[in-house]
């Protein structure tokens, strides 16, 4: 990595964030076996613990390290369980490299991954570097099959082709993130979100490892959490700046139904003698028109708070990758979180 590049921009060229919940057995392992990939590389680096209001003693555990480990480990503990996405974003917004690697605190993740994903980085341009738990050490009724059908659901909806959106490991360019918030749930989407800002990603086969400390936090619920966030990012990355042509076209859709059934009973009264006013044709006409009205009505709400939203928050519906000879934009998330800290 281009160390001398970055110098100027970040404390670190490498930022990792491990989100935790109830691993007291394994911050530990982690954290050595981590440490000793990274001491390895000629980077300047991070390590940071998100505790996401663990109720075992993975705090005092993440607490000791970085009161032990001040130059290279921080510390962000959350007031309660706010989930796992919450946990990445906290990590996110407290990070200070130039890359940032997420993974898991479990120890199926294998760090020494991170350095051919960093490699691959380097030597071909890319933003993101995808994590695919190709041989997945995990059960395959209740983990392995929901996984498969969630990521060719979103692969199939997005248009972004991944095998493994669950693979918590993953590395980004601080560009990238600047441009993606997560909200609920919606980690697992982050390629997504970052393909919407003109990211260049690509996948790489990493080793996962089974789980030997603690207990799995997935569950077969977590397929159809996937289903309900793919609806919003689905919405926030092809129609967020243009509401009117999902709520419009489905006003229109809406307003062909409702003429197909003005035109059924006319032309039943003009060759058959019947206007078939027994019939549900005339219900169904008037409810069609009045939905085809409110959809058509909704979608010019949601144009006009999509602008509130824009030039409220004086942002762009465009994502810059790069100015020649020009000062770094900070983003406004960034600059509310340093003053917060300087604050407190």
């Amino acid at each position: 990595m281009d160390t001398a590049n970055t110098a100027h921009r970040y404390p670190f060229d490498l930022s990792v964030v491990l989100p935790v919940y109830n691993e007291e057995g394994n911050i530990r392992p982690v954290h050595e076996e981590l440490k000793s990939v990274l001491d390895a590389l000629p980077l300047r680096y991070e390590i940071i613990y998100v505790d996401d209001g663990s109720r075992d003693s993975s705090r005092q555990q993440i607490i000791a390290l970085a009161e032990a480990q001040p130059e290279t480990v921080r510390a962000v503990l959350l007031r309660r369980n706010f989930g796992q996405t919450a946990a990445i974003q906290a990590g996110i917004d407290h990070a200070n490299g130039a890359i940032i690697a997420l993974m898991d605190a479990d120890l199926q993740n294998d760090p020494h991954d991170i350095p051919l994903m960093l490699e691959q980085m380097e030597t071909e341009g890319r933003d993101l570097v995808s994590g695919w738990r190709k041989n997945r050490q995990d059960r395959a009724l209740s983990r392995r099959l929901p996984s498969k059908v969630a990521n060719r659901m979103i692969s199939f909806v997005t248009g972004v082709e991944l095998h493994d959106y669950g693979c918590t490991l993953k590395t980004y360019r601080r560009e990238v993130l600047d441009h993606v918030r997560l909200y609920g749930e919606m980690h697992r989407f982050i390629p997504v979100l970052a393909n919407a800002a003109g990211a260049n990603i690509v996948e790489r086969v990493v080793n996962h490892r089974p789980r030997l400390h603690g207990k799995s936090k997935y569950g077969l619920w977590r397929t159809i959490k996937v289903v309900l966030d793919l609806m919003t990012v689905t919405f926030l990355t092809k129609y967020n700046t243009r509401p009117m042509y999902i709520f419009g076209g489905v006003g229109f859709l809406l307003s062909a139904l409702c003429l197909l059934g003005i035109a059924v009973m006319a032309i039943g009264g003009v060759f058959f003698g019947n206007l078939y006013w027994e019939s549900p044709w005339p219900v169904l006409s008037a409810l069609f028109g009045v939905l085809a009205v409110q959809s058509i009505l909704l979608g010019l709400m949601m144009e006009m708070l999509m602008r509130t939203y824009y030039e409220a928050q004086g942002k762009g519906p465009y994502a810059v990758q790069r100015v020649i000879n020009g000062q770094r934009h900070v983003p406004r998330a960034a600059s509310v979180l340093e003053e917060n800290e300087q604050s407190a």
